[in-house]
């Protein structure tokens, strides 16, 4: 099919901001997004990926000034440095956009003059708390225990004049756009963070001009101010394509136009589904599709911190495990809707159960065994019995089952289902015994059927893996001597030409890894990053050591005090934000056979969507009182650390709901 002919799918990553290095968890979009565009042209899409750098801000500016160069140096340096791993990473972009480029910032220059001159910008003062790393202002209000609401960091006082948006115009709007188009917002979970703690409160009016520092783009009308990060950042997604704010806009840009896909980090959801399509529709320009917000690649020992010596970053990662394999790890790993985990450690379990055991052995014995009976020959001799059709069923219905969960962004999903091929096979070899049957010369036409049905499955499997591990799909169909195939052809079993010849000598596709080594090896880099760290400050020594906490003690009570008191097990069966509040959360707790309803102060530490399912430590029978007008029948126990973190205490072990907490 001509690209003419196909349908269009234009997708985005959040364009990388260029202060630093990316890690394994920045590096973790681009290959997600990767693997999606890989299987859309699977699919017959005719498929325009782009990525990039957000290169603007004052942390830049800072970061710059520190290192002694120019911040357009700084962002050469980082930028050049993102696309490298992007490239290692082996991701089929197809535009790198930088928002240093001269047409992107003529274009935005373009784009907030006609904002300005229909009357969605004005010129007004800030006067609020700013937190730099995130380069937003905030009110008092809207501070968690006198910090960032986002990142927790320190805020200081900041006052200067600015240019805003109106957003509130187009609030209802989105609204009811959001509401008519439920794919628009993905995982739901994000859709109902934004309408319940940001949009249905109502929006205040965005800043997006600053005059305390120079590196962003000038407002042309008004070169005192730059242009605000993001409205400078999100236009890239139109601007990379070819807008024109004058109405010459590219061939490419109403052929892709809306976009299919944004596909971002759950931090920065809100920018996305609440400011980029007011920004839209203030161009009147039509909505993307959906806003995929993915979860976070996590580190399994804590917060990454170079001093630590834990940051794992993807070429470090490669250069022990190889590409692929890390390809893999990032992409199977990771839940649709909760953040993934990642150690040295668990890649080397993945690696020999998965991708050295499961795969690589199954390629390398099928090959073996073809070349050691039939000289390397595969033959279809149809001699088939029942475990025949219970392999071909598996291998039949998986691109089906793959298809349908990368349909919903379900991607650990859909590779799952190719392994669970893969395990089959494994299985049939197991039931098959071809070294039994190659003892006996009346079996050989029974060997070679086996031997063929583990070819073509393998096949199969090898074309679906294309999207995910690129470089090892294209390996195996090399040694069986075969060709990809599209969707349309796995709808059959039996392709694979009968009479080809496979490799003589398989090629060992992931090597084995003893845990000890690779530790060691991890300790070099480790050992590297602290020295390129220094030694860490004192507060963050103290951040290391196991925390304690001591607190004013309270009068004694007696046994007899402690006895009126009741706690029990509940369940949050349903859970809201308390409308007049921003700090409060209502639960609906079932407690044994009743449910009480449960106003908590945690709603900065707690979404609604957490708390459902949640097994919790409750206070029953203290007085009923009213907050915020909303009735409380108890309280939820927590602990709160020394920087006003809350958690919930919850059962060590599983608990029925109701059970007495004595």
């Amino acid at each position: 099919m001509c690209n003419q002919c196909k349908p269009k799918y234009y997708m985005t990553t959040a364009i990388a901001y260029a202060s630093g290095k990316p890690h394994i968890g920045n590096t973790y979009e681009i290959v997600l997004a990767d693997s999606i565009a890989r299987y859309r042209r699977m699919q017959g899409y005719d498929v325009f990926f782009q990525t990039g750098t957000d290169e603007h801000g004052q942390k830049i500016e800072l970061k710059a000034e520190a290192a002694g160069i120019t911040p357009k140096q700084h962002v050469d340096n980082v930028a050049g440095e993102i696309r490298r791993i992007w490239d290692l990473m082996n991701t089929s972009y197809d535009k790198f956009i930088r928002t240093t480029d001269e047409d992107h910032e003529r274009q935005v220059q373009k784009i907030f003059k006609k904002m300005y001159e229909k009357g969605d910008i004005y010129k007004g003062s800030y006067e609020g708390m700013y937190c730099t790393p995130c380069e937003s202002f905030w009110t008092e209000s809207q501070l968690v225990d006198g910090k960032c609401p986002d990142c927790g960091r320190e805020v200081k006082p900041a006052k200067e004049e600015a240019y805003f948006f109106k957003m509130s115009k187009y609030a209802d709007r989105l609204i009811e756009h959001i509401n008519t188009h439920p794919e628009f917002i993905q995982p739901v979970s994000r859709k109902n963070e934004m309408m319940n703690n940001f949009l249905l409160p109502g929006l205040q009016d965005l800043c997006v001009s600053r005059t305390s520092f120079k590196w962003g783009i000038p407002v042309d009308f008004d070169d005192r101010h730059v242009v605000y990060v993001w409205l400078d950042a999100l236009t890239n997604y139109i601007t990379g394509i070819g807008y024109d704010c004058d109405g010459n806009s590219s061939e490419l840009f109403n052929k892709n136009w809306p976009a299919d896909l944004h596909l971002i980090g759950k931090d920065i959801i809100r920018f996305h589904t609440i400011y980029w399509p007011i920004f839209l529709m203030s161009l009147d320009l039509p909505l993307p599709k959906q806003v995929f917000g993915h979860p976070w690649l996590l580190q399994g020992d804590g917060k990454m911190s170079k001093s630590k010596g834990n940051v794992l970053y993807a070429d470090d990662l490669v250069e022990v495990f190889g590409v692929d394999a890390v390809r893999y790890f990032v992409l199977h790993e990771m839940p649709f809707d909760n953040d993934g985990v990642i150690s040295w450690e668990l890649m080397v379990e993945r690696l020999n159960s998965d991708l050295a055991n499961t795969l690589g052995n199954l390629v390398n014995r099928t090959i073996s065994m073809t070349n050691k009976y039939f000289g390397g020959v595969v033959t279809n001799a149809g001699v088939t019995e029942p475990v025949d059709e219970e392999l071909k069923a598996v291998a039949l219905s998986v691109p089906g089952k793959a298809t349908a969960k990368m349909d919903e962004l379900r991607v650990a999903d859909a590779i799952t289902e190719i392994f669970t091929l893969f395990k089959r096979c494994n299985k049939y070899i197991d039931e098959t015994m071809p070294w039994a049957l190659a003892k006996d010369e009346a079996k050989k036409d029974r060997l070679a059927t086996v031997l063929y049905n583990l070819t073509e499955s393998i096949a199969i499997g090898a074309s679906l893996l294309e999207a995910f591990m690129p470089e090892t799909a294209e390996k195996i169909l090399a040694q069986l001597n075969a060709k990809k195939r599209t969707l349309e052809e796995m709808d059959q079993f039996g392709l694979y030409e009968s009479g080809t010849k496979v490799t003589e000598q398989p090629e060992i596709l992931f090597a084995r890894k003893d845990l000890k080594e690779v530790l060691e090896y991890a300790e070099k880099f480790q050992a590297a990053q602290k020295a390129a760290a220094g030694e860490p400050a004192e507060e963050e020594k103290k951040e290391d050591a196991e925390p304690v906490i001591d607190i004013e003690p309270k009068e004694e009570i007696t046994f007899d005090d402690f006895g009126k008191m009741q706690f029990q097990v509940g369940e949050i069966i349903a859970c809201e934000a308390v409308k007049k509040s921003k700090k409060l959360l209502c639960s609906q707790v079932k407690i044994g056979s009743q449910v009480k309803q449960i106003v908590s102060g945690i709603k900065a530490h707690y979404s609604p969507e957490e708390m459902v399912g949640k097994k919790v430590m409750v206070l029953v029978n203290l007085k009923p009182a009213k907050l915020a007008g909303v009735l409380s029948e108890g309280m939820l126990l927590c602990a709160e650390d020394e920087n006003g973190e809350l958690a919930l205490m919850v059962p060590e072990k599983k608990m029925p709901s109701g059970a007495e907490i004595c």
